[in-house]
């Protein structure tokens, strides 16, 4: 069983109180909520966007991208 799959066993074990607790725990350790509230990540993002327009995506194919990885979300 890969990691994932066991940390998932475990995190959906969890009460509802708990699962929440930690799903605030992990988005917090994300650049997104850096101190500065995201800024450099945005702002790199961004660079990101304008050195290579390419590689920007509608919301559309960003909707059809997690339905395809996560079918169990919507």
């Amino acid at each position: 069983m890969s990691v994932i799959a066991e940390a998932e066993k475990l995190v959906f074990s969890l009460s509802e109180k708990d699962r929440a607790e930690l799903v605030g725990k992990i988005l917090r350790s994300l650049p997104l909520y850096a101190e500065d509230g995201g800024l450099v990540e945005a702002r790199r993002r961004d660079r990101e966007m304008d050195e290579n327009p390419d590689s920007i995506i509608t919301m559309e194919q960003l909707d059809g991208m997690i339905s395809k990885r996560f079918p169990f979300v919507r």
